[in-house]
């Protein structure tokens, strides 16, 4: 790699420059390193990963463990088949055994979600940092790029505030928001209600969720939510926030909060009714103890409308038979996706047809390369987003170093 101090900005020369210090961004600057490439990776923020360590709610989820490339691809609907090439080249496995003999043990939870044994983000960026400096990778951070000169479909070179950079082959892994109009995938929802609000904290494993929009009832699903200071977080809300998004965007959508998707209305009134029993002294107000968790219980006799301190063996029956109704539906209206800063993902980017998947190179510039969230591609939650980073970042990396020994 060649540096030149003259002019106003340093000037820098290498192979590879790659755009971004995400987790795609990384691997594909590790992977061109290995193939003897010089390379510079190129990070806005002031450190690499910074989203890699929200993911997995700080625990990072890295893959999932679907070691069939055919049975993988589909998971990402009709544009999983762009993903069948780069699987054969990085699947799953590849990613675990990465990982496994950089020195990171892993394991796995339900629904086949990988994480690090340490439960600890930190631990795959300390891999990837530890891989990049092996590499002989340059990292600046704190370096947007701020132009891209291109002549006859080539790059020439990147700018960046202090910096001009050449090289023969460029990777941009910077996900969606670089592209024109991107919507938001992967993040939590901002709700209205005050009650979600004061919930700060409380994590539920086992909700349903129903969106309803102007039209009809919509999308649902059952997984794992988690209230917070401004609304709803977790996989669930996170996997149905894009569709969340989309119909805000024509209306004014409500989300229906199940509390017991096991139970339909006679079976729940029925496992309520048994529990009142053991309380029937007690005031209502303090009945729900033991039937849901301690922080949600003061708030569901809130929304009850019963008078907190009727004794539990006078409520009317129609008053109880009601309450049931609203544990299978509570109503939550949403009003705003947090903005990018707080994305795992972002849906939208170039455009997949674009793109020679054998090699991640646009299909447009002949020394560009493309790598993940920059992929316009729709991921569902449990590994599968970072499954795309490391595997299109891989095929990248290697198709950018081997670009320059033509």
């Amino acid at each position: 790699m060649e540096k030149e101090n003259s002019g106003a900005k340093q000037k820098l020369a290498c192979d590879v420059a790659v755009i971004g210090g995400g987790p795609a961004g990384m691997i594909s600057a590790i992977q061109a390193g290995k193939e003897g490439a010089s390379v510079v990776l190129i990070e806005k923020n002031k450190t690499l990963g910074k989203k890699l360590l929200i993911t997995g709610g700080g625990r990072c989820n890295v893959t999932n463990a679907i070691f069939d490339n055919r049975t993988l691809a589909q998971k990402y609907g009709k544009k999983g088949k762009f993903l069948l090439s780069p699987f054969s080249k990085w699947s799953a496995q590849d990613t675990i055994d990465f990982f496994e003999s950089c020195g990171m043990p892993t394991k796995e939870e339900a629904l086949g979600r990988v994480f690090p044994q340490s439960n600890l983000a930190q631990s795959v960026l300390d891999v990837l940092i530890d891989e990049l400096e092996n590499a002989n990778v340059k990292i600046i951070t704190d370096s947007p790029v701020i132009k891209i000169k291109a002549v006859n479909n080539k790059i020439v070179s990147i700018e960046t505030a202090d910096a001009v950079i050449n090289a023969n082959a460029f990777i941009i892994t910077t996900g969606g928001t670089t592209i024109s109009a991107p919507s938001v995938a992967l993040v939590p929802v901002k709700t209205k209600e005050a009650w979600v609000h004061r919930l700060q904290g409380l994590s539920l494993p086992n909700v349903k969720i129903t969106l309803i929009d102007a039209k009809a009832r919509g999308e649902a699903r059952i997984g794992k939510i988690l209230f917070t200071h401004f609304g709803l977080s977790g996989p669930l809300v996170l996997g149905m926030s894009q569709a969340i998004g989309e119909a805000m965007r024509e209306g004014t959508p409500a989300l229906e909060l199940d509390l017991f998707p096991a139970l339909d209305q006679v079976m729940l009134d029925e496992k309520l009714r048994a529990h009142l029993a053991k309380v029937q002294n007690k005031k209502w107000a303090n009945a729900l103890a033991g039937f849901v968790s301690p922080l949600l219980a003061p708030v569901l006799v809130e929304l009850s409308g019963i008078n907190p301190t009727m004794p539990v063996n006078i409520i009317p029956r129609v008053a109880r038979i009601a309450f049931v109704k609203k544990l299978k539906a509570l109503t939550i209206t949403p009003t705003g996706l947090l903005g990018v800063e707080k994305a795992i993902v972002s849906s939208g980017g170039v455009a997949l047809e674009e793109v020679d998947f054998k090699t991640m190179r646009s299909q447009k510039i002949e020394n560009l390369y493309l790598a993940g969230d920059i992929l316009d591609f729709d991921r569902p939650s449990g590994g599968f987003s970072l499954q795309i980073c490391w595997t299109t970042g891989f095929v990248a990396g290697r198709s950018a170093g081997v670009y320059n020994v033509r």
